[in-house]
């Protein structure tokens, strides 16, 4: 079994100071039943707990570390960065040196805009196509996350697609009834949709690559169609790659789909593991933010030092120009993703236990399902308590994954093939564990 002992007790005493002990709902563990471990420190690809328990992580905070946890380079800019000052408020060179190296994998953001979270930046772009269109009304999937904002928590009402309901307590009734739920991968839905209120739409905004019902790649076509529809009826198309963002590809997912939107939110990696966001895009779009235009959005520590350095640090080290005969680092990733989501097939075969298995880039998901997964209720028709079974045996066996069917896991340079062997070998273990269960 194991030693989580200091964990439960740092837990027990978390559940005093903050709402469930955790920052963020999906840290406490309750989907899986059990316990977080309370992390000491990373290093590489691997996380070490305050019991001393040692993982290879799959989760690396949540997307960002593609480098791999205190990566040398990394951690000596930024204690060189901290020691001339932590925060300005105030211009740097820092902000246009990670605008550039943005747009050299982006090339559809013309004008950049820096801000400290990924919700921060998709509800900032939502307020820019709203003042851009002078249209209220927009458009997201369901099982698509784009952050905390009043406007994005909204769940479908009753029908295919239909004038949202709040989908959290705080959120207003009014707020809900601007934003439309489509079913995503519905390529019907979307096009009845815009057919019906086109004229009102400011945007639609799409997780190209799903990460937030597990990693949910777009129907052949799927994106296209979205991009037609938005021209059509003069909306913005929206790509939030917070997530999939340099992950789907090097370019992240418009340029794996060959899709450019109007306006592009990232967030994770820019930021190389430490708060940092941006939006951009089209140049006569971005030109209406203030002070060069007339919609509002502001930030104290937007462009901060240290994440600056850190994203500039991280982009380096992904986007350095390979070796003559060598893959670059995008593809490298992809290759060695693609090899432990392989192993992970052939292991549930031969356990006997079904799963569908997802790959776009360097994210991956894993799950429990006999039919494939294309949307949200599909994803949710999945069997969560074999994730549990499954996930406890892989936890047990030092494989930390996310606690959470629905989210997305992500390998980082640092992983190396040893570490794809020896998880593997715990995955067969853990998927016996998942027959064993279903058969007592």
């Amino acid at each position: 079994m194991l030693n989580l002992e200091k964990s439960l007790e740092a837990f027990k005493d978390a559940k005093t100071l903050m709402p469930g002990g955790v920052n963020s709902p999906v840290r406490s563990f309750r989907g899986v039943d059990g316990n977080p471990p309370f992390i000491a420190r990373g290093a590489g690809d691997r996380i070490f707990d305050i019991d001393g328990n040692e993982y290879i992580d799959y989760v690396l905070s949540w997307g960002p570390l593609v480098a791999g946890h205190a990566h040398p380079a990394v951690v000596k800019a930024l204690a060189e960065a901290a020691a001339r000052g932590t925060s300005y408020g105030a211009p740097t060179l820092l902000e246009s040196e990670l605008v550039r190296l943005v747009q050299k994998a982006y090339p559809s953001m013309e004008l950049v805009r820096m801000v400290n979270s990924g919700t921060e930046a998709t509800m900032s772009a939502l307020r820019l196509a709203r003042g851009f269109t002078g249209r209220e009304k927009i458009v997201k999937f369901i099982g698509c996350y784009h952050g905390h904002s009043d406007s994005l928590l909204v769940e479908a009402g009753s029908g295919l697609a239909t004038f949202g309901v709040p989908s959290s307590p705080g959120v207003t009734k009014g707020v809900a009834a601007d934003t439309i739920a489509v079913p995503f991968n519905d390529a019907e839905a979307i096009t009845r949709v815009m057919e019906e209120h086109g004229e009102e739409i400011a945007c639609i905004i799409v997780e190209p690559v799903a990460g937030n019902m597990g990693c949910i790649q777009p129907a052949n076509g799927y994106l296209d169609t979205l991009r037609t529809l938005t021209e059509r009826y003069g909306a913005l198309l929206i790509f939030d790659e917070v997530m999939c963002g340099f992950r789907a590809s090097q370019g992240g997912a418009q340029a794996a789909y060959g899709i450019r939107p109007d306006i592009t939110c990232l967030g994770k990696i820019i930021g190389g593991g430490l708060p940092c966001a941006a939006y951009g895009g089209r140049r006569d779009i971005m030109e209406r933010v203030s002070p060069a235009g007339p919609v509002y959005q502001a930030g104290t520590l937007s462009g901060n030092p240290l994440a600056m350095t850190a994203g500039i640090e991280t982009l380096k080290i992904f986007l350095q120009e390979p070796e003559p005969g060598e893959a670059d680092a995008s593809r490298a990733l992809t290759l060695k993703t693609k090899k432990l989501v392989l192993g992970l097939e052939a292991a549930a075969r031969e356990s006997g236990v079904k799963i569908q298995a997802h790959q776009a880039g360097s994210m991956f998901s894993i799950f429990f399902n006999e039919n494939a997964v294309r949307d949200y209720k599909t994803s949710a028709a999945s069997d969560q308590e074999a994730f549990k079974v499954w996930f406890r045996t892989m936890l047990e066996a030092g494989i930390y994954l996310a606690p959470s069917q629905f989210e997305t896991l992500f390998l980082s340079l640092a992983h190396t093939d040893e570490d794809i062997e020896r998880t593997i070998a715990a995955a067969e273990k853990g998927f016996a564990a998942v027959r064993k269960f279903r058969q007592s």
